[in-house]
């Protein structure tokens, strides 16, 4: 056999690797066997024996294989893959203020400190991005754009969102460049979707686990949080959604239908149309977060809801700053049939941002190297995703679960009964360790034992022993008598 054509460059030892993986997992290859020799792997794909060493040292590094003195490479011991993390196990509830922000503040604080491994921030590392195209192109603008230090239009940048509407078009979403909004980043997106669609004391569905920052703009907007399981293995579910909206008066829906943080969930499309049509035909508008979308390690981009939406019922929001350049701040949102209240809210408040930022994408866009840096990046997260769960189930005490996603940046880890997500942060922070306790992903205190792990950093040697340390910080934890709440 030969390697498709597609695996060229960088990808051909990747497509060795996985194909060890698979001969690994088929049974093909057991636990203590010699994997194939450089040379009669070379030929049998039709690649480089430099190649095929590269893949082999990667898979070493990966802890999958193990080199033995003149005697090649051969498959080591893996720790047995557990069950994945459990969902909520509550039914949508009574709806419930929240109160987070506190410690979101304190897991936010380690975001841009270089004392702290940064393994609980959900991002993508700079040297992962395209950072030198983005700082000529940036400096072109400066220099040779008479636009450069004018407003731009409230709506945003002209030609950032004809590229966008061109790229949304490839996802299934026909837009006109006209129907897209520049926000600062997505957070901005959401803000102005979540303040478009409610007023105070309004009910908002979210899932649980979701992300913690949803939860801080429920908070500051004085809205209570109606909470939708969620399920690794494929989301919020439409029954769920539709008995919630049966029994409460939901004013709108929010959903990361494409690898939610933190759980990395992925809702099957089918599912996807269902709660479309059900959202529309019920008039509740549902905000969509795809800013992990274009982070899938498959072959195919999963679908969006609004890919789904021929009413304006569904606004899209996503950013720049997983893929990109998070200093950029560069997002967007498709505010569909509640554009007029977006512009409104949009123009009272930052009027429009920046402008350098805008001018400099729109040519690293319209240059049409997007798509190969994401290919690539996509190659980088999905072996990191590997190494992390990897190193997870070898550190952490017996009983451990983590997830095992199909895209995104984070990995979601349900630890023993008696080990206390926040004293876990506690004490990894106290060894410059960051990580995020599963308490901040839902109003109801039901992740008491859960972390969020990311992903998305560089991968060193601080980051293998900051593994590590956390699974000495669990084990010692796991030994303790549980933690007991105050009524």
């Amino acid at each position: 056999m030969t390697l498709p054509a597609t695996a060229a460059g960088v990808f051909r030892y990747v497509a060795v690797e996985k194909h060890i993986l698979a001969l690994i997992e088929s049974g093909e290859l057991q636990v203590g066997e010699r994997i194939p020799s450089l040379r009669a792997l070379g030929n049998r794909l039709g690649v480089s024996v430099s190649t095929v060493n590269q893949a082999y040292l990667e898979l070493e590094r990966r802890g999958v294989v193990e080199a033995r003195p003149k005697s090649g490479f051969f498959v080591r011991q893996q720790p047995a893959r557990r069950p994945a993390p459990r969902g909520s196990t509550l039914p949508a509830k009574e709806p419930t203020t929240v109160a987070r922000g506190a410690l979101i503040r304190e897991v936010l604080d380690g975001m841009t400190r270089r004392d702290i491994v940064p393994l609980g921030v959900a991002r993508t590392d700079e040297s992962l991005l395209p950072t030198k195209q983005l700082a000529r192109l940036l400096a072109k603008v400066a220099v040779g754009d008479d636009r450069a230090t004018s407003y731009e239009s409230v709506c945003g940048n002209i030609e950032l969102r004809r590229q966008i509407a061109w790229r949304l078009a490839e996802s299934g979403i026909e837009v006109r460049a006209e129907d897209v909004m520049i926000t600062g980043g997505a957070m901005e997106a959401l803000y102005l979707a979540l303040r478009s669609v409610t007023r105070p004391g309004d009910n908002v569905a979210i899932p649980a686990p979701t992300y913690y920052c949803f939860l801080q703009l429920l908070e500051n907007f004085g809205l209570r949080a109606v909470e939708l399981p969620s399920y690794p293995d494929g989301g919020v579910r439409p029954a769920d959604l539709r008995a919630a909206l049966d029994r409460f008066d939901i004013r709108a829906v929010i959903l990361t239908p494409n690898f939610n943080n933190p759980d990395g969930a992925c809702i099957p499309d089918a599912a996807k149309a269902e709660m479309a049509a059900l959202l529309a035909e019920r008039g509740v508008p549902v905000i969509e977060d795809d800013v992990y979308g274009d982070l899938g390690f498959g072959e195919r981009r999963p679908r969006c809801l609004r890919s789904f939406d021929a009413s304006g019922n569904v606004l899209h929001c996503s950013s720049y700053s997983k893929t990109l350049a998070p200093g950029f701040r560069l997002g967007y949102m498709l505010p569909g049939r509640h554009a007029a209240k977006a512009f409104e809210i949009k123009a009272t408040t930052n009027v429009c941002c920046a402008t350098p930022t805008q001018l400099a994408a729109a040519l690293y866009l319209a240059q049409g190297g997007f798509e190969r840096h994401l290919r690539k990046l996509r190659v980088v997260l999905e072996r990191q995703a590997r190494m992390t769960e990897e190193r997870i189930l070898r550190h952490f005490p017996e009983g451990t679960r983590v997830t095992h996603p199909g895209g995104g940046t984070v990995v979601w880890v349900q630890m023993p009964d008696n080990v206390d997500a926040i004293t876990l942060f506690y004490a990894a922070k106290a060894q410059g360790i960051g990580v995020a306790p599963g308490n901040l992903f839902s109003s109801c205190d039901q992740f008491r034992h859960f972390l969020r792990v990311s992903y998305g950093h560089a991968w060193t040697p601080a980051v293998d022993a900051a593994h590590a340390a956390l699974g000495r910080i669990a084990h010692d934890l796991a030994g303790r008598e549980p933690l007991r709440l105050v009524p």
